[in-house]
């Protein structure tokens, strides 16, 4: 990889459209989930809104998951949906972790690439304009 790896053009999403019919994915696929035709990666936006969330209450299965040494904290987990039509699962970084109440369907997030799974914090009117 070259470039900044901290440069938002890094943490974009990477998935992938369908030459055929224009399906777009993430993650990236070679084929085409609806017409098994060829697909070419694609960056994807990083800004989407909100569709549906959830709050993992309970540590995950151990292995894969490993448990940080000061313990589980739980952690909201959403759909965020992008203008691609795509919808992609990802951690919600909110800063009230104790009730979750900032939280809407329908708010703006940016989402971000990384290890494992993509995170997605609430966008500032910064980033709106961006």
């Amino acid at each position: 990889m070259t470039g900044d790896p901290r440069s938002p053009a890094a943490a974009r999403l990477q998935g992938s459209r369908c030459s055929g019919c224009s399906v777009t994915v993430y993650p990236a696929d070679e084929a085409c989930p609806r017409c098994g035709g060829p697909a070419a990666p694609a960056s994807l936006s990083a800004a989407g809104t909100l569709w549906t969330w959830t709050v993992q209450r309970y540590a995950p299965k151990s292995p894969p998951y490993r448990a940080p040494s000061d313990g589980f904290v739980p952690f909201a987990l959403g759909y965020v949906e992008l203008p691609e039509g795509v919808r992609v699962a990802a951690v919600l970084d909110v800063d009230d972790t104790d009730d979750f109440a900032g939280i809407r369907i329908g708010m703006p997030l940016t989402v971000t690439a990384g290890d494992g799974v993509p995170r997605a914090r609430p966008t500032t009117h910064h980033e709106e304009g961006s």
